[in-house]
């Protein structure tokens, strides 16, 4: 059984790296592979805190800005993050990150873990890609939003949660244009993937690790389930 995690950089690195959270979501991911030994776990790792910062440093210094420049210093800090993850994952991932979700090697040990690719989408859309090689049902999205709401819930009170929506009302919301540090709860490049792969995306708090080990039980969680 693979299961396909889309691992936040916001949660990973907020500003600095969240060390406290590292160490707890190190603990449980062992949990579930001690308990099942046909388990095995696909960790994509985002920008999070560092991305932001060099991106907004590109922006404000570049004689011109180039989003794909800008893509690529997002891409740099994904890998960042992902080396940072593997080397805590320890003997559980042997293989190296990975950079190219479309040349992968088999799957030889019990965690993967994976960064940015290339400009033009997010490492969710490399998590969906993943998804796709290794036959993964579904992908859990770990951000730092507990579910998708019908708008910006800091911008409008009037902002409803959503416990499930279909891709093609979700689809509705995002658009289908990715730039470069785009905060929304799932790429749309990954979502227009996801939609024509009949993949289901859980959308969910990436601190909440409880909350977590009941999405990896199959228990009911509070999140949003876009598509399935």
């Amino acid at each position: 059984m693979v299961t396909v995690i889309s691992l936040g950089g916001s949660i990973v690195a907020p500003e600095g790296v969240d060390t406290g959270f590292l160490r707890s979501f190190r603990a449980l991911i062992g949990q579930f592979l001690e308990r099942d030994e046909k388990r095995r776990f696909i960790l994509v790792v985002g920008g999070g805190g560092p991305a932001r910062a060099w991106q907004s440093a590109y922006r404000e210094t570049a004689a011109a800005v180039k989003d794909e420049e800008a893509d690529w210093i997002g891409i740099m800090a994904t890998r960042l993050n992902a080396q940072l993850v593997k080397g805590i994952m320890g003997d559980w991932c042997s293989q190296e990150v990975i950079t190219d979700p479309s040349k992968v090697d088999p799957f030889v040990n019990r965690i993967l873990v994976a960064a940015g690719w290339k400009p033009g989408f997010s490492s969710d859309y490399d998590a969906v890609l993943l998804a796709e090689r290794f036959q993964a049902e579904s992908v859990i999205n770990l951000s730092n939003i507990q579910r998708v709401y019908t708008d910006d819930p800091r911008k409008n009170p009037q902002a409803r949660p959503i416990d499930a929506i279909s891709w093609e009302d979700f689809r509705a919301m995002v658009g289908d244009e990715w730039t470069p540090g785009r905060n929304v709860p799932f790429d749309p490049v990954a979502s227009r993937h996801a939609a024509k792969l009949g993949l289901k995306v859980i959308c969910a708090a990436g601190r909440d690790l409880p909350n977590l080990a009941l999405i990896l039980e199959g228990k009911p969680f509070l999140g949003t389930i876009i598509g399935g």
